[in-house]
């Protein structure tokens, strides 16, 4: 069972996703009010306890509806930074550095930077490249959707808080990462520009609940382009771990239901070899347990 935002008849709406059917919350909850997933990230606590006794019925073919973004624009998107051992390997190669230390050891924390909301588009979306960038990345990330509001959490409870999970492809124009400015200036980096143009955050299909994912830093995740494979690695390879990051992040501040964190990418990026996403191109992000993200990169004009 996966909670999803569906549009049929030019509207959208909540629903539960179940053997290849949609079925509508705020009808079976007989609440009007859980017909937005703001409604059910407000109420979540209810809504979870009266899932599992619904009598599910007068689904909608899954083929008959198109899916949107089951998160869009409510909260936070919080994006770890250097979160893979064998993504932060790779890149240190490419510098012609020694792989890097274990941040634990040196007694480093997580490190995240915050995506615009706005920048969330829908599975199946075609991408529109930005036309002052030649170097838009890939990103395949499992992202964790905040349920239950969340201050000082510790190892013991962090994950408590977690709704579920879905999958995010973190599009990056590499090229814009940086200003025309000094080295050693403040201004230096743009992280506006590199991170948060329109279209910049395909996200969906769905949220796995966290009760259906028993562990979620062993999840198998890939990347193809057009059929061949870029990214293939396991949340194993995390450095800090989802638990780790909600309790650092929610010591600086509450986190809020409806909440994204990034939780970082793996080896595979396009920076590492040169190679760029191309009109044309269609990119598929699967991650063990949660789904598949599909889209379809614009021919530029």
């Amino acid at each position: 069972m996966q909670l999803v935002v569906y549009r049929q008849k030019n509207t959208n709406r909540t629903g539960l996703l179940f053997e290849d059917h949609v079925f509508d919350l705020a009808s079976i909850l007989a609440d009007d009010k859980l017909s937005t997933m703001q409604g059910v990230l407000d109420d979540w606590p209810m809504v979870e306890g009266r899932l599992f006794s619904l009598k599910l019925e007068d689904g909608i073919p899954l083929a008959d509806v198109s899916l949107r973004a089951p998160v869009s624009g409510h909260g936070t998107v919080f994006c770890a930074g250097a979160n893979y051992r064998d993504h932060s390997a790779e890149m240190a190669a490419l510098h012609n550095r020694p792989p890097p230390a274990d941040p634990h050891t040196l007694g480093e924390q997580p490190w995240h930077f915050i995506k615009a909301a706005q920048s969330i588009t829908h599975p199946g979306a075609t991408i529109h490249l930005p036309s002052e960038s030649q170097e838009v990345d890939w990103e395949a990330e499992l992202v964790v959707v905040i349920g239950k509001s969340c201050r000082n959490a510790t190892m013991k409870n962090a994950l408590e808080h977690v709704l579920g999970y879905t999958i995010a492809n973190d599009l990056s124009a590499r090229d814009l990462s940086r200003r025309n400015a000094p080295d050693g200036s403040p201004f230096k980096f743009d992280w506006l520009s590199h991170k948060s143009f329109d279209g910049s955050l395909p996200l969906g299909p769905a949220i796995t609940l966290a009760k259906d994912v028993a562990d979620p830093q062993s999840l198998a995740i890939r990347l193809q382009i057009d059929g061949t494979t870029k990214q293939n690695s396991s949340t194993s390879e995390m450095t800090f771990s989802i638990a780790e990051q909600i309790v650092h992040l929610s010591r600086n501040l509450t986190l809020r239901p409806g909440d994204l964190l990034l939780t970082g990418t793996p080896a595979g990026v396009g920076a590492a070899k040169r190679e760029f996403l191309q009109g044309g191109e269609t990119v598929v992000v699967t991650i063990e347990k949660i789904g598949t993200l599909t889209n379809l990169i614009a021919s530029r004009a």
